[in-house]
């Protein structure tokens, strides 16, 4: 479809909403995520194992139910969910009903434990995990033209922009002021996080009790991008965001605007060492000791170094929602007392 077939200009959220999960939409492409971009469940089975050991933590604030769920917000292929059920111990694990919530297709050969579905179910109680979710739902940018005025951006199927109509007033133009103030510059842009928010009150309040927690790149109010963050990947590299189906459009997440009352906002760095995952280096007198034990442990460290890496994954934000139950009950809050909301 050329441009002049695409017809006007249209703003980034209609846009990427059909470049995305369209019908001809880059998520529904048979490869996948993991076809073009590698995130934390990728790189290392220990996420899914810390992640199965906080839905433990979890089963234990509830009190043991006799049903706990497990629910993974857009689980790609299964990956995270299949790898959390892997990790549970056999009375959990027994107990514990699978969802994966996704928009494409169910992959063959999923464990059929895992119930496919393409909205969260609604009352259940245990965990929910959106582990790079927010970041994908799609969202309008706006700039501040040559008069400081905030205008919507307007977007063509080639990724080329124009400037559309000014913000004006309504709900957008309140979050933009509380939570991404524009100073006026000229070129500034912000991403109205709104939609987010609003997706994650949702998903949130499908829990009778439990947590519900959401990983993702993030930015807090008082350092937010002057630019924004709006981006593409397509196998593996970062490329210019065009809405034409080829590629991820990604765009970094406002946590702290998405947080509810109670919750707690920590890197994954703090979270996954609360958690167990640490990157040291096993001692020495183990390599004489048992040497394949020793290679197993390294690599381990290595695989653990990577999730908790400043600079990279460990960076990430972990936006721990409780329902009914208390953050600090979880026991992660002993290295991030400072970060609670």
């Amino acid at each position: 479809m050329t441009n002049e077939q695409w017809g006007a200009g249209r703003g980034w959220r209609e846009a990427t909403e059909e470049a995305l999960y369209g019908p001809c939409g880059f998520y529904r492409r048979p490869e996948g995520p993991a076809g073009h971009f590698r995130t934390s469940v990728h790189a290392s089975p220990l996420f899914a194992g810390a992640v199965a050991r906080l839905l433990c933590r979890v089963d234990e604030v509830l009190g043991a139910p006799p049903e706990l769920a497990f629910v993974d917000m857009g689980a790609g292929r299964g990956e995270l969910v299949t790898g959390v059920l892997g990790a549970l111990p056999a009375d959990v694990a027994a107990r514990t009903r699978a969802y994966a919530v996704e928009r494409a297709e169910r992959p063959a050969g999923l464990d059929h434990r895992i119930e496919w579905c393409a909205h969260p179910p609604k009352g259940v109680t245990g965990l929910l995990f959106a582990n790079e979710w927010l970041d994908n739902v799609p969202l309008d940018v706006v700039e501040a033209d040559a008069s400081g005025e905030a205008r919507h951006v307007l977007v063509h199927q080639d990724g080329t922009e124009e400037l559309g109509e000014p913000m004006g007033d309504g709900p957008e133009a309140d979050w933009l002021a509380r939570w991404w103030p524009l100073a006026g510059e000229p070129g500034l842009r912000a991403e109205i996080g709104l939609p987010r928010d609003t997706a994650w009150a949702a998903a949130a309040g499908t829990l009778e009790r439990g947590v519900a927690v959401a990983v993702d790149y993030a930015h807090s109010r008082d350092a937010r991008p002057p630019f924004g963050t709006l981006t593409g990947f397509r196998e593996g590299r970062e490329t210019p965001p065009v809405p034409d189906g080829s590629c991820d459009i990604t765009a970094h997440v406002a946590l702290d605007a998405c947080a509810l009352p109670g919750a707690l906002i920590l890197t994954q760095r703090a979270a996954l060492h609360a958690l167990g995952v640490s990157g040291g280096r096993p001692p020495l007198s183990l390599a004489a000791g048992d040497p394949a034990a020793y290679v197993r442990a390294l690599s381990g460290a290595g695989e653990a170094a990577e999730l908790t890496a400043a600079g990279g994954l460990g960076d990430f934000g972990w936006l721990v929602q409780p329902v009914g139950v208390r953050a600090r009950d979880l026991l992660l809050v002993d290295v991030a007392d400072d970060e609670e909301q």
